[in-house]
């Protein structure tokens, strides 16, 4: 998913969201292919304030992109895996370079920087753990600073979103 980079919003300041906006990305969360005239009558909009409405979450960065959702097993990526990753070092060099290595190997899905036991939990998609062996060796390991890491195979999903329910909020 391409994600939009323009915002008028400072990072971790939550939009100004009124009860019509809860209701339109409610809407696009369940169903991004709504034409506008579909998302407007599931509102309570006409088409037009709809659209501004629309293209405003987007231009402050409330909705970020729009993706289709694939399903991993379908196209041969049968594993799920949770690595725990500890750096040797936690300076801001270290965890930049270590930040940008990661995007950079299509196998990783998401990265988080964490509180606890490890510093990062990073959650990797593969066909195999022959797959899983080579991901480790040929890119996670090739990381400088990695001290240690742990993995945990998924066995099974129970839930999963691809964002948050906006009507939480409010």
């Amino acid at each position: 998913m391409r994600q939009n980079v323009h915002s008028d919003m400072a990072p971790g300041r939550p939009a100004p969201l009124d009860l019509i906006d809860r209701r339109i990305l409610a809407a696009l969360r369940r169903n991004g292919r709504l034409t506008m005239n579909e998302l407007a009558a599931e509102v309570g909009l006409s088409a037009s304030p709809c659209w501004t409405r629309v293209r405003r979450l987007e231009a402050s960065g409330v909705i970020t992109g729009y993706a289709a959702l694939i399903d991993q097993r379908a196209i041969g990526i049968a594993n799920i895996i949770f690595v725990e990753v500890t750096l040797d070092r936690h300076d801001d060099r270290m965890l930049e370079r270590f930040g940008e290595a990661l995007a950079r190997i299509p196998e990783v899905l998401d990265a988080y920087l964490v509180t606890g036991d490890y510093d990062y939990l990073v959650r990797v998609a593969v066909t195999s753990t022959e797959h899983y062996e080579r991901f480790l060796r040929d890119s996670l390991y090739r990381i400088e600073g990695i001290r240690h890491s742990r993995s945990t195979f998924a066995l099974r999903t129970l839930k999963q979103a691809s964002s948050v329910d906006p009507m939480l909020v409010g």
